[in-house]
């Protein structure tokens, strides 16, 4: 049995196309709600101040957080990633400062709390093959993707390739142009170009061969993203901004 797939199936209703889409409007009334403030100000740190609290907000509406605990929410993910140049991060030391967060949801949620939360209603509505089903603390660390990818990835995204942009004012003038338009664009190359999440590492099931080498059952396969992403076969001119890089 794919456990994995399966418990990835479990609470990802709210992360499929339509339902995402679905959210398109609260997701402009938190930017909205938080640039009113920051405009006020003259100037903002991009990751931190906005992007950050906004995804962070969102995440926390999705896991039955009050938006109130964004900022907390943000901070303990920064640090559970921030590193010094050559040394790793240890996330299972982090670990128990997020469950204080997710924990008392599910425990909430288990205890009959009202309201539409199907991250969580599917994960307790999950049997494992054995027939019982997940603990508290499981659910809980099953939720730690939406937690940390959440709210670690998109502000950096997206304050990355405003700046990107910020420092080549002819691209900058073309997406302002007409952002319905440019904007979807403009997205995908943010993401080839500024995406934080360089490289994945899984265990290989079955025999593979590639290029005349056999990866085998039990082997593990990194995949750098960052080096993909890169790759002028795929993308003429790789190491350079282009807002408009037609994407397949």
């Amino acid at each position: 049995t794919d456990l994995y797939g399966e418990i990835r199936r479990a609470h990802s209703q709210p992360l499929r196309p339509r339902s995402v889409t679905a959210l398109q409007s609260r997701i402009r009334e938190l930017a909205n709600e938080r640039l009113d403030l920051l405009l006020a100000q003259g100037s903002f740190d991009l990751t931190q101040d906005y992007g950050g609290i906004v995804a962070a907000s969102m995440v926390c509406e999705l896991l039955g957080l009050s938006t109130d605990l964004a900022p907390q929410v943000l901070a303990a993910v920064d640090a559970g990633s921030l590193a010094e140049p050559g040394e790793g991060v240890d996330t299972a030391e982090s670990r128990p400062n997020y469950l204080q967060f997710l924990v008392p949801v599910v425990q909430r949620r288990r205890d009959g709390e009202a309201g539409d939360l199907p991250v969580v209603d599917g994960l307790l509505g999950y049997h494992l093959p054995d027939g019982s089903t997940l603990t508290d603390v499981e659910v809980a660390t099953q939720m730690l993707c939406i937690f940390i990818g959440g709210t670690e990835t998109v502000p950096k995204i997206v304050a990355h390739g405003l700046w990107e942009l910020s420092r080549r004012p002819e691209q900058m003038k073309a997406v302002r142009a007409d952002p319905a338009a440019t904007v979807p664009l403009a997205r995908e190359e943010m993401i080839r170009y500024c995406a934080p999440a360089q490289w994945f590492a899984r265990t290989a099931r079955k025999p593979f061969t590639m290029h005349g080498k056999t990866i085998e059952p039990g082997q593990r396969v990194i995949t750098l993203l960052a080096s993909a992403n890169r790759d002028d076969r795929e993308y003429p001119q790789p190491d350079e901004f282009i807002w408009d890089r037609p994407i397949k």
